[in-house]
């Protein structure tokens, strides 16, 4: 059998093809979270609603807070990735093209001037679909003033995840940042 030789450029095409496809399916699946979280919350409800049971939507927080998460953390991932690309592995293989422009659109996309606007709004959906429900959940709870001493400390400690949730949510979301100039 005769040797192949594999050019660093090859294996750096090869690199970048896996994380764009590593990077598509955690888009695609952290998209899909959002459509499972609000048929989660409108089961929940209608459930309750139906049970006349309050206690019911405590049920809403734990989910909530465990499909936002799983959405926040891929959503960084997906972040990372393109970052990595953008900052390591765009410039290494333009060394290798004498500085030819690389993966343009890595860096031609987040130069839109409605990127801000969008990151804020996104952020909102995120907060009101993770975060306010769980809590509204919890406000229509304690207001139906069936709360039991164990189940209100529950819901105490829920709220408090909750919140933690939001604050990772605000922390991790840069809608107000510009974007980072392309790397020479």
């Amino acid at each position: 059998m005769p040797e192949r030789d594999v050019t660093v450029g090859q294996l750096l095409l090869a690199e970048y093809q896996t994380v764009k496809d590593e990077q598509k399916t955690r888009i695609g699946f952290r998209d899909n979270l959002l459509y499972v979280t609000l048929t989660v919350v409108a089961a929940v409800i209608a459930a309750a609603a139906q049970a006349k049971q309050s206690e019911m939507l405590l049920a809403l927080p734990p989910v909530c807070v465990v499909l936002g998460w799983t959405y926040l953390v891929n959503d960084e991932k997906i972040s990372a990735i393109g970052t990595y690309v953008r900052d390591d592995l765009g410039p290494r293989l333009a060394e290798l093209t004498d500085g030819q422009t690389v993966f343009a659109w890595e860096t031609a996309h987040r130069s839109d001037t409605r990127r801000r606007s969008r990151k804020a709004i996104q952020c909102v959906i995120d907060l009101l679909a993770f975060c306010v429900v769980p809590l509204a959940g919890l406000v229509v709870y304690w207001a139906a003033g069936q709360t039991s001493p164990g189940l209100l400390a529950l819901s105490v400690c829920e709220a408090l995840i909750v919140v933690g949730l939001a604050h990772q949510v605000l922390s991790y979301a840069r809608p107000f940042n510009s974007p980072r100039p392309p790397t020479p």
